[in-house]
């Protein structure tokens, strides 16, 4: 059904007039005549009855004509809606984020991202970095906020943001609170609290057990607020990214010969074209200056 097709019927409906019709759509009238009479085909049977100075929707007009006229309508509405996204006055971007990453560092990027384009709406959503990619892949997300997984090199494109190093966090109480510096083997028999989504878990094991530091285990959970909040309590320590957003009560401090950082960046599908909000979003953070944060 073409939707020329319909504006030439819904004219000579609102006319009652072949000829008027025709110039209303800019179109000759046997042009018009046609297009009616293929709409006509299509449905079955005549739409319109022409009789000496009396032109009249028949029975099957008098069914399709509101139906048709919110085809025209919705057509209508979405090609503006199109327009508005092209513009960036009502757009959507989808954005991933490494649930281990802390709001430090994009919170005030957002505020001024927002500021310059308030048409994008920035849907945030937060998963493990395998998560991430498999969503990006499937095309449910535009872009992701996340270190980049092994084996994802091909099929992704990664635009480096920061690195970010690890601080061990602990409560006030903690013998580490007086010192503004430890060194990973000060960790040896220290009561540990597991962040399960730290993609790095195995890196900082690794360091440890190289220099002989054996963790005491106490809890592990997938909840960094939860693994927080008994750091801040007491329970034990735990590795944090430096840039996480801490809970009050906690203090980090840093580790003088910690394993190499990890390194955050915006990831998005390699080939896909770019959606005019991620473009924007993309140029954004290519302006950024993130390692000066």
């Amino acid at each position: 059904m073409d939707l020329r097709e319909i504006d030439y019927f819904l004219a000579v409906a609102r006319t009652m007039n072949f000829t008027r019709a025709a110039e209303l759509c800019g179109v000759t009238q046997p042009t018009l005549t046609r297009a009616i009479q293929r709409l006509e085909r299509e449905f079955g049977g005549p739409l319109l009855a022409r009789e000496r100075g009396n032109t009249h929707l028949t029975a099957l007009g008098r069914l399709v004509h509101p139906r048709l006229e919110e085809i025209v309508a919705r057509s209508r509405a979405l090609r503006e809606q199109a327009t508005l996204h092209a513009r960036l006055d009502e757009a959507d971007l989808q954005l991933g984020v490494m649930c281990s990453i802390g709001p430090a560092r994009f919170g005030s990027f957002l505020s001024r991202f927002r500021a310059r384009r308030p048409g994008i709406a920035i849907t945030l959503a937060d998963a493990t970095p395998e998560r991430l990619c498999e969503r990006l892949l499937r095309g449910e997300l535009d872009a992701a906020l996340t270190a980049l997984p092994a084996g994802q090199a091909e099929r992704l494109r990664a635009q480096t943001l920061y690195t970010e190093n690890f601080r061990v966090a602990c409560a006030p109480t903690h013998p580490f609170a007086t010192r503004p510096v430890i060194r990973m083997r000060d960790m040896d028999g220290q009561v540990y609290l597991s962040r399960i989504n730290c993609e790095h878990r195995e890196v900082l094991g690794d360091a440890l057990r190289a220099l002989g530091a054996t963790l005491v285990h106490a809890c592990r959970s997938e909840r960094e607020d939860w693994i927080q909040s008994l750091v801040a309590a007491g329970m034990g320590v735990c590795f944090l990214p430096e840039y996480s957003a801490a809970q009050p009560g906690l203090l980090l401090r840093q580790i003088e010969d910690a394993p190499p950082a990890r390194t955050v960046c915006l990831v998005t599908v390699a080939g896909r074209r770019w959606s005019s909000a991620l473009g924007c979003f993309i140029a954004a953070t290519r302006r950024e200056s993130w390692q000066a944060g």
